[in-house]
């Protein structure tokens, strides 16, 4: 983490109300006897668990703590209590993935139906990285995304869903075509980058089709007015491609501007690519930096937080003031047509003191 952010992003992923209550990913190394308690009367489920690898010693050393309890164990205790768990493995090259990453997820099949689900997720290392990781090289991200791929058939044959499921950043550092929402098995697991892309390419042709109706049930200049706007849409560097491809034909469909503006990640640094790390400050400064259009529509994934703050603190309103433009929130294109007809609920005017 970068220094001088509120408290709370410290000790997020050490609390398991969040797990519970917003679906973060959890580590489990700081849960008293108490907590456990709590868990097993409130039956907390589904819990969300940072396993990463299962082997204790490796665990231990990829945590940094030297106390961490055998997260074996831990899984084990909740499942028998009923306690569903989906669980995550990030990916360090080098360090837990070959033996270690096949391991982990035999270890953690042999919990299912308790364990209902395992996400593969690729390391993200920010400037302020310490110990010596690295992020991923384009071929070893396209071995681990086929070693992944290849285990699906056998837990689909055995369990009746593939079980373990590359998150979407390996088929865009890939540049593969993502997988069709079937291969997810309604796993509600969209918040940790597992069918976010896919499920913006399926809704995209539904929303051209209803703009198209709008068009033709309503007067010819009915965009009239909105002709010589700029929307821009602002993303991280990862979904940029994609995004700009829904841009043109939003464009194309409606003969409204529409341009795609990727934010480099300057607080964390320039590996971190995704969108839904992106600071408020830098993407004010990128945009006062490279202009920007009559509507900023930004990713809502920036301001996942109860209170609708971004990391660094700034709420869409505050973002709006500041550029003096409209801004929306969009997590699809049918978000940035509802922005521009004007029946977004995450539209924030500037100078509103709400």
């Amino acid at each position: 983490m970068a220094p001088k952010f509120r408290r709370t992003l410290y000790i997020k992923d050490d609390d398991y109300r969040y797990s519970f209550l917003f679906g973060h990913f959890v580590t489990l190394t700081n849960l008293k006897e108490h907590d456990w308690q709590r868990i097993e009367t409130m039956r907390l489920s589904p819990l969300y668990i940072s396993v990463h690898v299962t082997d204790l010693a490796m665990r231990r050393q990829f945590l940094r703590n030297d106390t961490a309890e055998d997260i074996l164990q831990q899984l084990q205790w909740l499942v028998s209590r009923g306690v569903e768990v989906h669980a995550q493995l990030v990916i360090v090259p080098g360090f837990n993935d070959g033996k270690w990453l096949s391991q982990s997820i035999d270890d953690l099949a042999a919990l299912w139906p308790g364990v209902r689900s395992i996400s593969v997720v690729p390391v993200g290392l920010t400037k302020f990285n310490r110990y010596s990781m690295r992020p991923h090289t384009k071929a070893e991200a396209e071995d681990t995304l086929d070693f992944v791929l290849s285990l699906q058939p056998k837990f689909q044959e055995r369990f009746g869903v593939r079980f373990v499921y590359p998150t979407d950043e390996w088929y865009l550092v890939t540049g593969r075509e993502v997988p069709p929402m079937a291969a997810y098995d309604d796993q509600a697991l969209m918040e940790n980058g597992l069918g976010m892309v896919r499920y913006f390419l399926d809704d995209w042709p539904a929303v051209q089709e209803e703009i198209r109706r709008w068009l033709k049930q309503r007067p010819k200049n009915s965009l009239q007015d909105k002709a010589n706007k700029v929307i821009t849409l602002v993303t991280g560097t990862l979904f940029a491609g994609t995004l700009s491809e829904g841009a043109k034909q939003f464009t194309a469909l409606t003969q409204i501007q529409t341009s795609v503006v990727p934010v480099t990640n300057k607080r964390f640094g320039e590996t971190i690519t995704v969108a839904g790390l992106l600071m408020a400050e830098d993407v004010i400064a990128h945009l006062e930096e490279v202009g920007y259009g009559d509507l900023i529509v930004l990713p809502r994934v920036m301001f996942d937080h109860p209170d609708l703050v971004s990391l660094d603190d700034l709420a869409p309103q505050e973002v709006a003031n500041r550029i003096n433009r409209p801004v929306a929130l969009a997590d699809t294109m049918g978000d940035v047509w509802d922005a521009l007809t004007g029946v977004s609920h995450v539209l924030f005017n500037p100078g509103s003191l709400d």
